[in-house]
């Protein structure tokens, strides 16, 4: 992954720091994601380090071709 660029990091972070702005702090009413009330914290864990892992394995895939 040398021609992965600080742009490309950069972007995933954002996307993934959102979605945990919007859980802990934007669906207070738990409109959002109240379909997740009753997991643990290791599944919620779960879920958003899965959530992370596929969306960069989403952005590399669709750079491919670019990097």
């Amino acid at each position: 992954m040398e021609g992965c660029s600080l742009g490309t990091f950069a972007a995933l972070l954002i996307v993934i720091l959102a979605v945990l702005f919007d859980f802990f702090w934007l669906d207070v009413d738990r409109k959002r994601w109240g379909w997740m009330k009753n997991w643990t914290k290791f599944q919620k864990g779960l879920f958003f380090s899965g959530f992370a892992v596929v969306s960069v394995l989403i952005y590399v895939g669709l750079s491919l071709e670019f990097l």
